[in-house]
């Protein structure tokens, strides 16, 4: 038993140097080299300061709107609802968000509406939609705001983001970045 006691006393004493120690302060070197210095991404809007990295609630009509979120917003709490597929309950949410989603949208059919727009994220703060989701949003907003469809589709394609190095992840738009642009266009 002594034979094994000190070579596992040991390997944690290193982990825990290691982990708590040395690998914290190499990630917090390496953030700090980031062009935020491994700060959040602000925007300030109206006196108010918003986090850019994440999903913030948008209700109005003439706001785009983010995904739903199961922890509602709360960077705090960050988590996903854990209910399958086949749950009854998970069900009958992503439901009254489609019929409040064709509420808000008329002429929008269930099949144009992406997934992202009725699910939440695994985080419930992703901060992102599809070009899909926000294209398909994009009539309700000029309606709204009283402008032009064509104005609006053209800040969605203003504020799409490409794919990390045009390979990893898909095409997105900053939901929060996008509404901010719109105020300015409609100011």
């Amino acid at each position: 038993m002594k034979q094994n006691l000190l070579p596992a006393v040991k390997l944690t004493l290193i982990c825990l140097v290691f982990f708590s120690g040395i690998y914290t302060f190499a990630l917090i070197g390496i953030a700090k080299l980031t062009p935020n210095g491994g700060n959040a991404e602000t925007a300030e809007h109206d006196g108010h300061v918003h986090y850019i990295n994440l999903a913030q609630s948008f209700t109005q009509d003439n706001y785009f709107w983010s995904r739903p979120s199961t922890v509602g917003y709360n960077a705090a709490g960050s988590g996903g609802s854990n209910k399958g597929p086949t749950n009854a309950e998970y069900l009958a949410t992503v439901q009254a968000r489609i019929d409040t989603f064709i509420v808000h949208n008329p002429g929008v059919a269930k099949s144009d509406i992406p997934s992202e727009l009725v699910t939440a994220s695994g985080s419930g703060l992703d901060p992102h939609v599809s070009v899909q989701g926000a294209r398909v949003q994009a009539q309700r907003v000029a309606n709204a705001r009283g402008l032009a469809p064509g104005v609006v589709l053209k800040l969605i394609d203003e504020n799409t983001d490409a794919p990390l190095l045009g390979l990893f992840g898909p095409t997105t738009v900053n939901v929060l970045e996008l509404n901010l642009a719109l105020d300015a266009a409609s100011k």
